[in-house]
């Protein structure tokens, strides 16, 4: 879908010109104009001032409805509790709730230094 067709969709809709959206925005009409033939591609702020012009959530923008698209069945990220029961062996569970208990106590900085380390040493 083109991001303009869709804004010139909506705005019709709502009865209102692109004089109207300029008053709202502040966008100037031949920006307004260019956006909805295509021939730009507005930034992501100037899409929610557009979406707050048309008095609609910016994700409406994007889509037809009024309700979000339904998520594609992703696989189920797993817990660190959840990887270490599929080993079955309790000192994994142990171990990796003592790592986790340990990283969560540690400053950002040192964190990034232990994933470092780790990342070299399993390079080898």
């Amino acid at each position: 879908m083109v991001i303009g067709t869709r804004l010139k969709k909506l705005r019709e809709e709502k009865d209102l010109s692109q004089g109207d959206i300029e008053k709202r925005t502040g966008l100037l009409r031949c920006y307004i104009s260019r956006v909805e033939n295509g021939h730009t591609v507005p930034s992501i702020e100037t899409l929610e001032r557009l979406s707050a012009a048309l008095e609609i959530p910016l994700y409406q923008l994007f889509y037809e409805g009024d309700e979000p698209p339904p998520l594609p069945n992703l696989s189920k990220r797993r817990t660190t509790e959840e990887l270490a029961l599929a080993g079955e062996d309790p000192k994994d569970f142990r171990f990796f709730e003592k790592v986790k208990r340990l990283i969560s106590r540690i400053n950002d900085k040192d964190r990034q230094l232990l994933l470092y380390m780790a990342q070299k040493l399993a390079s080898r």
